[in-house]
């Protein structure tokens, strides 16, 4: 019988423990077909922070490290610059990289460190409860908001791509979408080429990839594809936002 389809050999064999219909296993896959390709698994370093993806260290066949909530990029960089030969990425959420990790994501692109960052937003934090976090959009409830953010009291949703774009050392910064196989298609394109951007040694680069999360948006599996499409696409258009240079 013809093989049409195996996993990848960058994933473990290792149950999610995602809740049904959350992307994060979808993007996880994309990222370890990318490290397949590349012919890089045994030279990958992940680092996870707090978050949904705390236990990403269960998923990922690479050596995986641990972080303290939002710092995965200064522990990225300490890696790297030990050892410049590894490929390390980071893998983090919107709660953790937009809020308490700002500031280590921001510097880490100023300094233009060669490491790739993965950046899962879905406008909530996940793990914790269901709260506001940075990217909530206006009028979307939470469970620190129960009538909807309010941009008068909370400011408008922190846009990551756009802001990190600014930033001269930042060399590749794409957001791209998992909501429908088209958009997971241009998903796995993307990460790709950040990888690639390390690979070639061009610095800092970051996907930021719009995701669901059905139980705290207290929505089925389908519903929450549709809301991401209708809502976050349209605040978070998606699309290349730097990119310094091809690479080879």
């Amino acid at each position: 019988m013809a093989i049409i389809f195996q996993k990848t050999k960058a994933l473990t064999d290792q149950q999610f423990h995602y809740c049904p219909g959350c992307t994060h296993g979808i993007i996880h896959r994309l990222v370890g077909e990318v490290l397949e390709e590349l012919g890089v698994i045994g030279k990958t370093i992940g680092v996870a922070p707090v978050g949904c993806s705390v236990l990403a260290y269960k998923y990922f066949n690479v050596d995986m490290q641990e972080a303290s909530h939002g710092r995965a990029p200064a522990v990225a960089t300490g890696i790297k610059r030990v050892d410049p030969s590894k490929i390390v990425f980071t893998y983090q959420g919107d709660g953790d990289l937009a809020s308490i990790g700002t500031a280590e994501v921001v510097h880490a692109a100023h300094r233009s460190e060669n490491i790739t960052t993965i950046f899962v937003n879905n406008a909530i934090y996940g793990m914790t409860g269901g709260q506001m976090a940075p990217t909530t959009l206006p009028g979307q409830k939470a469970t620190t908001a129960p009538n909807g953010r309010d941009p008068k009291h909370c400011g408008m949703p922190l846009k990551i791509s756009e802001m990190l774009a600014t930033i001269p050392g930042a060399s590749y910064i794409e957001r791209v979408s998992v909501h429908d196989p088209a958009n997971i298609r241009k998903a796995k394109k993307a990460i790709k080429k950040a990888f690639e951007y390390q690979l070639s040694g061009k610095g800092f680069s970051l996907i930021e990839v719009l995701s669901t999360c059905p139980t705290n948006w207290g929505m089925n599996p389908t519903q929450s594809l549709k809301w991401l499409e209708d809502n976050m696409i349209p605040y978070y258009p998606l699309g290349i936002y730097k990119k310094l240079e091809e690479v080879e």
